[in-house]
């Protein structure tokens, strides 16, 4: 069966594998949330398959499972009380361990096709995990859907067809024949099979729960490793429907249902990661999260391969617009969606002193600081599109920290608690925008996570530049952009950008944002800076995760 899944998918890998080598738009899962594309009714059972998990227990097929528990809370103001497996270690990873035979033995393509059916199933059941996603994260429920569906989606598929690509660059078998002159040459038969490394481990966060798991999650089952996912306390929900999606398929085409499993803490005050991660097993790890853990994952697992995203700070250089009021609205979607809670979002935004040249005059640097405020402030004007684009604030600490963070700077955009017209209990903050001095560096060079964000004076483009260059180098970031109506100017930043290691995005006016990222086009972090080891989604990405064992003897 597992064949036939492999034919079923073959033109959304070659679809997938055209889209990689061509950069251009691409992508097999619709993100209209449209009846036509899901069905009818495809909104609502999907919310009330949501609703279903509510306070009910959630099963998995796991060896050594030992009891529940389970604590999350949504950002909208209601407890989900949901009861997921715990499990003994001792007994779940050599069980995965074991399991690695026989799903290395079904073969490239066999992996590929369940792989490909895995993320058709989720698809399909997407707006089940978008609302998951919604009431784990707090994105509103049009990005929950979009960010925590189709994109996230298309994450895992760009990571099979890297792997894919790389698993089949040598073939299955080959006869090796060398000509011995007069005597007979020399012939043997080879057979080169792709083995996973270990068990992998993915670690994920609470912001996006399946966009930032997906993709470590597929690199490593399709090339032969088991996975566990340990999905952060506050957002188990989205990863554990889709790992018993995956469970299903498997089970379907005869394989062990815990090749992809889940670990989670028993409670806040007994946290597991650590102890899992130095786990001998354990020979692949994938995390997102913050610098510190990031950090001591790299240096204290020799035994795994590590992939990190980090914190970092992100920039946007403004020199000069020939489109002042489209750069504004950008910035201001930008700077809202999702309560600034994306590795995406800017947090510094550097403009001279002297102000700017713009297709509506000349702008001093309180004129660019009040205009980016008063978008804002226009763009959120709106209850309902406010509470969409804002979502809510995942976690209490980082409301706190708009609070505690007002003093930095002068305050040209007071942050306020904000009403969701759906949800009255929700934690909701619109951003805070402050401006500060260049000098004042120990301040805005340190990533503050949420709706915060500083206009920063500085003397001249030129050091503009090379103050975002520098925030990169020495804190990481995952975006840097840049406004400017001169050539030059813009291949200064450029320049800049290629030194930092930093994706550049120039003049963004209309429909595309900074802070998103299409998979299949867009490399998201580079690997080059402090805040990623890694880039979703390369060849380095994938090529690591299995080895090619062969073997050869004399033909019969």
């Amino acid at each position: 069966m597992s064949q036939n899944l492999f034919e079923k998918h073959q033109d959304t890998l070659k679809g997938a594998l055209n889209a990689i080598h061509s950069r251009d738009y691409f992508s097999p899962y619709p993100e209209n949330p449209s009846p036509r594309k899901y069905g009818e009714t495809a909104n609502k059972d999907g919310e009330n398959a949501f609703k279903a998990y509510i306070g009910q227990a959630f099963e998995l097929d796991m060896p050594g499972i030992t009891g529940t528990a389970g604590s999350e809370k949504s950002p909208y103001g209601f407890d989900l009380d949901v009861q997921y497996p715990l499990v003994d270690l001792d007994v779940l990873l050599p069980a995965m361990k074991d399991a690695q035979k026989a799903w290395r033995d079904v073969g490239v393509e066999a992996r590929a096709g369940i792989c490909l059916e895995i993320l058709e199933r989720i698809n399909k059941r997407s707006f089940e995990i978008g609302y998951a996603v919604m009431h784990t994260s707090g994105q509103g429920f049009m990005m929950a859907f979009q960010a925590g569906g189709p994109h996230a989606q298309d994450r895992g598929l760009e990571a099979v067809a890297y792997a894919y690509e790389a698993m089949t660059s040598a073939p299955g078998v080959a006869t090796w024949t060398k000509p011995q002159g007069k005597h007979d040459p020399l012939v043997l038969d080879k057979k080169f099979t792709v083995v996973g490394r270990g068990v992998g481990l993915v670690i994920g966060c609470s912001t996006f729960p399946t966009w930032n798991t997906y993709p470590g999650l597929f690199a490593s089952l399709v090339t032969g490793n088991p996975v566990v996912v340990k999905p952060h306390p506050a957002g188990i929900l989205p990863a554990a429907i889709s790992i018993k999606i995956a469970q299903e398929v498997l089970v379907e085409n005869g394989l062990p249902a815990h090749l992809v499993s889940m670990v989670i803490d028993e409670d806040a005050t007994k946290p597991c990661t650590m102890e899992l991660a130095q786990r001998d097993e354990v020979r692949l790890i994938d995390f997102t999260g913050n610098t510190w853990f990031g950090d001591w994952l790299e240096n204290n697992c020799p035994q795994a391969q590590v992939y990190t995203e980090k914190a970092g700070v992100n920039t946007i250089v403004i020199d000069s617009t020939d489109d002042f009021k489209g750069m504004v609205r950008n910035l201001s979607f930008t700077l809202s969606l999702y309560s600034g809670q994306m590795c995406t979002t800017p947090q510094d935004i550097f403009v001279p002193a002297g102000g700017i040249e713009t297709d509506l005059g000349h702008k001093s640097f309180d004129e660019v600081a009040e205009a980016i405020s008063t978008g804002v402030t226009k763009f959120l004007s709106d209850p309902e599109r406010a509470a969409m684009v804002l979502g809510a604030i995942q976690a209490p600490v980082t409301a706190q920290r708009i609070e505690d963070s007002k003093g930095l700077g002068t305050v040209v955009r007071d942050s306020e608690p904000m009403e969701n017209p759906w949800f009255k209990d929700a934690r909701v903050h619109s951003p805070l925008i402050m401006t500060i001095d260049a000098d004042k560096e120990e301040t805005y060079m340190e990533e503050l996570f949420g709706p915060i964000s500083f206009v920063i004076k500085t003397d001249s483009t030129e050091q503009s530049i090379a103050l975002a260059n520098k925030a990169v180098k020495n804190h990481g970031a995952i975006t840097m952009g840049c406004y400017s109506s001169s050539d030059d100017v813009l291949d200064q930043i450029e320049e800049a950008s290629l030194d930092a290691g930093v994706a550049l995005s120039c003049n963004l006016t209309g429909g595309v944002f900074v802070n998103q990222s299409a998979a299949f086009s867009d490399f998201h972090a580079t690997g080059c800076n402090p805040a990623a080891n890694a880039c979703l989604s390369d060849l380095a990405y994938v090529a690591n995760r299995f080895r090619v064992v062969q073997s050869r003897r004399h033909p019969k």
